[in-house]
């Protein structure tokens, strides 16, 4: 049997306007296919880091995480540095697991328009 590792997987999505439904459905969204795409069970999670775009200020992504069970975990949330031409209304998410998984083998998920920040993953 193979020890679990502590990694790190990513994900992004885009929310199409500032408001506090959209960024809960897209956050909800983004976290159960992070999960169910690497067969992560909640245990297995260490923390969550999340980072808006500085035009997204509605809510919290961490308030949809808790929403759908995420309340044991602890969440951070961050604001992205507002660089020039870069993907308006973004959510990001840095999740540390265990997992026996090599980091190879690890599907980070992009959706929506997030897909174009990863061209080089497969979707």
């Amino acid at each position: 049997m193979t020890t679990p590792a502590l990694r790190a997987l990513r994900g992004a999505t885009t929310c199409g306007v500032d408001t506090a439904q959209a960024i809960t459905e897209a956050t909800t969204e983004l976290l159960s296919e992070m999960l169910q795409r690497n067969g992560v069970d909640h245990d297995d999670v260490v923390s969550v880091l999340f980072t808006t775009t500085p035009d997204l200020v509605a809510t919290f992504p961490a308030t949809a995480a808790r929403e759908i069970g995420f309340g044991d975990v602890p969440l951070l949330c961050a604001s992205e540095i507002a660089v020039p031409g870069a993907m308006p209304r973004c959510v990001r998410v840095l999740m540390h697991l265990y997992t026996t998984r090599p980091r190879a083998q690890l599907h980070h998920v992009y959706l929506r328009k997030a897909v174009s920040l990863r061209d080089d993953l497969p979707s």
